[in-house]
């Protein structure tokens, strides 16, 4: 039997000192206490740049314009219940402040150090392109 797949859109917010923005699951759920980039999962007839609009907002308090998302690359993982296929886009611009609505930790991270930080198996393949671009 195959597993379902799961199409889930990522972003990697850059700031004006290239550090990336990443969120601590929250305990209690699946891959709890692990680090990851703010997005999620697709509402039934949304694209990915809508869905994350969506997801930004809802999460993070702030609003983004698909002109300002840039596809960069993608993750395609095999979990044992679904596979997980994530775009990751990146994001320099946005309106409004940042604020965790979701009570999550964030932490903004130089791309180079986010090894560091433990993360789900899909987000650490999305690593090494953002240390290419960011340094």
């Amino acid at each position: 039997m195959t597993a379902a797949l799961l199409l889930v859109v990522a972003v990697a917010l850059v700031d004006a000192d290239n550090r990336v923005l990443i969120a601590q699951r929250p305990a209690q759920k699946m891959l709890g206490g692990l680090w990851e980039f703010p997005g999620g999962k697709l509402h039934d007839g949304e694209r990915p740049e809508e869905a994350l609009i969506r997801e930004l907002n809802e999460e993070l308090g702030i609003k983004v314009e698909v002109p300002c998302l840039a596809p960069l690359t993608f993750a395609s993982h095999a979990y044992d219940e679904f596979h997980l296929l994530m775009p990751l886009y990146i994001c320099r611009k946005w309106e409004g402040f940042l604020e965790a609505r979701e009570a999550q930790a964030l932490k903004w991270v130089r791309a180079r150090d986010l090894r560091n930080y433990p993360m789900p198996p899909a987000d650490e393949p999305l690593i090494p392109p953002l240390v290419e671009l960011l340094g």
